[in-house]
């Protein structure tokens, strides 16, 4: 039986070497491109045809549209819906990654590898800090002074703070990175289990299929969960909160 972790293997498709790097095409890219495409065919054929009365296909994107929206303004207000396109290409490309991560045999999710949700989590880390350096200057550095706070403790507190702060882009990547691998490896025993059960393997089969429901269920809630994030910085980087 192949190891549950064997499904993250990064393997190359097309190996290529620039200026001594390599920069091979590998089966992470291929889902990339894959997700890249899945999102880009939903959105316009979606809009496709506007109608003033939406079909089926319409809603998913309207609705699509209007919960990033709503959560945006929610968490960032009015000041965030600038960033709106950002957030919304953010939370499908993490969405749809985790989605198509789980087809049967085929898939691979990009989103279970450290490297690509780091990759996402220190660009928004890194644009909002720009963002709130750009909207308040120097006074952008209040944010790691607690209001109200004794003064003995300041100095302990504003460490704290920092320290915080840097830890953003570590804990916003870890934990779209841990539940996806956590979610898959779990199945790849299960299944297992199911396969060397063989017909009595039916109970189990039963547990695989609602395994499954569940991290459908993770799949969006962890999109949804480093999209709220990312509002939730903007918010602090506009507002000082």
């Amino acid at each position: 039986m192949a190891s549950p972790l064997a499904q993250f293997e990064i393997k190359k498709i097309q190996e290529i070497n620039l200026a001594g790097y390599d920069v091979s095409f590998t089966n992470s890219s291929l889902w990339m491109v894959i997700t890249l495409l899945a999102i880009t065919l939903f959105m316009s054929l979606g809009m496709r045809k506007s109608a003033l009365v939406p079909g089926r296909w319409q809603s998913m994107v309207e609705m699509s549209y209007e919960f990033i929206a709503n959560m945006l303004h929610d968490t960032a207000g009015r000041e965030g819906r600038k960033y709106f396109p950002f957030v919304l290409a953010l939370f499908m490309f993490v969405l749809t990654a985790n989605l198509v991560g789980m087809t049967p045999y085929l898939g691979f999710t990009v989103t279970s590898h450290i490297a690509v949700t780091f990759a996402m989590a220190f660009f928004v880390f890194a644009g909002v800090t720009v963002i709130g350096l750009f909207t308040h200057g120097f006074k952008f550095f209040k944010l790691f002074v607690p209001q109200g706070a004794p003064l003995a403790l300041m100095p302990l507190l504003v460490v704290i703070e920092i320290v915080s702060y840097l830890s953003r882009p570590i804990s916003l990547s870890v934990r779209l990175f841990a539940n996806m691998v956590a979610g898959h490896t779990m199945l790849k025993v299960f299944g297992g289990f199911v396969v060397a059960l063989g017909v009595f393997g039916f109970a189990p089969y039963l547990f695989i299929v609602a395994l499954t429901g569940l991290e459908l269920l993770v799949a969006f809630l962890q999109a949804y969960v480093f999209a709220i994030l990312t509002c939730m910085y903007l918010n602090d980087a506009l507002h000082l909160h």
